[in-house]
């Protein structure tokens, strides 16, 4: 299972369908970003694709000259604008697919539009999802939820969304959902309607144990999302922000202009690829290696081109020389201005009082660690808060909190206006609503061995907490995932070990869990699992998920 795949193939069949000629691919706000994460502009214009427009532009030229690929969500607004369009084409002819089911009363409005017989064909590809990683999807939502029920229109967005990743992997799942999480029964219930009715009109080949539908819910994990995570991706996203694949780097003190806005994609990018599930640690050795291996292969200033072969003998090379000097700029980059912010903001001693509070059940040296960070000046503000928020979930039922002190310590440092986000954090993601055991208790043997298994460096103290959902898999896995937990919904269950199954998480998942995934289905042989959410967090996002009582606005995600 692919989904980064999935959706290349589905692009790839629409740009062939449209023939030899030259091509213009007219796109919306959003399947703009579902096609830039799996391709490069380079590459479609390699398929003869010379022109990308928005299909609610007001600026686009008549080109009868043009072929039009049409990728669009089957929403009213993009049907309208099909509309208008077949009225009044720009182009020679019009290939539309979409990304998701379309009803038969707007196929209809669309053939009554084309009174100019412009349309060679009309096909829905189910790509309505961003592929971030092979295993890991996203759909870009944020703000699902209106305290613990449904956005009305972020639930029909759900469906859709997840209804298209299991269509585009030919899977018509069971479906087992969070008891505890009235929303994750309604979008299993609205998905298993959908997918059965969509189903029925393909001829998927049926496995001998039926595929899994796993849908959970962020409140039953609300620390992962506010913990740093240390892996090159998971890094990026935390500190730069990852956006369908581009980082901007605009804020870079001394920023040269090639590099104000860089992509990191694992499908185009040799050292990403090879780097993304590697530690920060790993990543500076990884670095330097890299470093040494250009200067290498690099031309010497003083080399002579004395003879034609040594001029062929350089043009020859220097594409590649070029690609490896772009990639080596972009990665120092990046690993340079992570480096400059893990010291600045002092992530190191952060996250080390971070691990203690979600691994460790040491109630007295956790509030002395939290209460001597927040007492120093160069925490920032996010830091501080996230810090408390931890401590609010880990310990909020402790006989000697000092979750008063805590919230004071807060004020003094001017973040007053945001206590309430501590205490929503709890609402949401506390004790009285997980349906999980989230935090258990550790022995000093068990933290012990913790400590030193691993790799050296950053992975030893840093990354010891394993998300829930590491083991919700694993016990699905062994047919151990109590149902009186995850029920299926409807009468069948799995009697088999599960192979393929499709995880996902409401209020969006994390790099971190994407991780354990990817551990997972590397060190699982026969189990296939894809993870997707409603968006991927860092721990500047959370602040999404404890409702619209608790948002101050966008000056929340200035903070540090």
């Amino acid at each position: 299972m692919n989904v980064t795949l999935a959706v290349k193939q589905y692009i790839s069949k629409m740009i062939e369908s449209s023939g030899p000629g030259m091509k213009v691919l007219l796109m919306d706000k959003e399947t703009t970003s579902i096609v830039s994460v799996v391709y490069t502009q380079s590459e479609i214009l390699q398929k003869e694709v010379y022109l990308f427009e928005r299909i609610d532009s007001q600026s686009r030229d008549n080109m009868k000259h043009l072929k039009a690929i049409c990728f669009l969500r089957p929403t009213k607004e993009n049907v309208q604008h099909l509309i208008q369009e077949l009225r009044r084409p720009k182009y020679s002819v019009y290939f539309i697919y979409f990304s998701n089911v379309i009803s038969k009363s707007e196929i209809k409005a669309l053939a009554e539009a084309d009174e100019q017989e412009v349309v060679a064909e009309v096909q829905e590809f189910y790509g309505d999802f961003i592929a971030v990683n092979p295993h890991l999807f996203s759909l870009n939502l944020q703000g699902v939820a209106r305290g613990r029920s449904w956005e009305p229109s972020m639930l029909s967005r759900c469906t859709q969304g997840l209804t298209s990743v299991l269509l585009a992997l030919k899977k018509c799942p069971m479906i087992r959902y969070q008891l505890s999480s009235d929303m994750s029964k309604r979008l299993a219930e609205s998905v298993k309607q959908i997918i059965t009715k969509e189903y029925e009109l393909f001829d998927f080949r049926k496995t001998e144990v039926p595929p899994l539908l796993l849908i959970l819910d962020r409140s039953d994990d609300a620390i992962t999302p506010l913990l740093n995570q240390w892996t090159y991706q998971a890094m990026v996203h935390e500190l730069m922000g990852l956006n369908n694949n581009r980082i901007d780097l605009s804020r870079v003190p001394g920023i040269s202009r090639d590099l104000k806005e860089v992509v990191l994609s694992a499908e185009n990018d040799e050292f990403y690829a090879n780097n993304l599930y590697l530690n920060f640690g790993e990543i500076g050795t990884n670095i330097k290696n890299l470093m040494e291996d250009f200067q290498k292969k690099k031309p010497k200033d003083q080399q002579k081109l004395e003879s034609i072969s040594d001029m062929k003998a350089f043009v020859d090379n220097y594409p590649q020389f070029k690609k490896m000097s772009g990639t080596v700029s972009k990665h120092v980059t990046v690993v340079g201005e992570l480096s400059r912010l893990v010291s600045e903001r002092q992530l190191m001693e952060v996250s080390e009082v971070e691990q203690e509070l979600s691994c460790q059940n040491d109630h007295g040296n956790a509030q002395q660690s939290v209460r001597r960070l927040l007492q120093n000046p160069r925490l920032s503000e996010l830091d501080a808060v996230r810090l408390v928020m931890l401590y609010a979930l880990r310990y909020e039922r402790h006989s000697s909190s000092v979750l008063p002190a805590l919230m004071d310590e807060l004020s003094r440092r001017g973040v007053s206006e945001r206590h309430r986000r501590v205490t929503s954090v709890v609402e949401y993601g506390g004790k009285r609503v997980r349906g999980s055991d989230l935090i258990e208790a550790t022995d000093a043997v068990a933290i012990t061995k913790q400590f030193f298994k691993g790799l050296k460096g950053v992975e030893n103290v840093y990354t010891q907490h394993k998300p829930l959902i590491h083991d919700t898999l694993d016990q699905l896995i062994k047919g151990r995932l109590k149902d009186s937990q995850f029920p299926y919904l409807g009468p069948s269950s799995l009697r088999d070990r599960p192979q393929d199954i499709v995880v996902f998480m409401i209020g969006g998942a994390t790099y971190e869990e994407a991780l354990t995934v990817y551990n997972l289905n590397r060190n699982t042989p026969g189990v296939r699992i894809v993870l997707g959410g409603s968006s991927i967090h860092n721990t500047k996002s959370p602040v999404y998920l404890w409702g619209p009582d608790s948002l101050v606005g966008p000056k929340w995600l200035r903070l540090g």
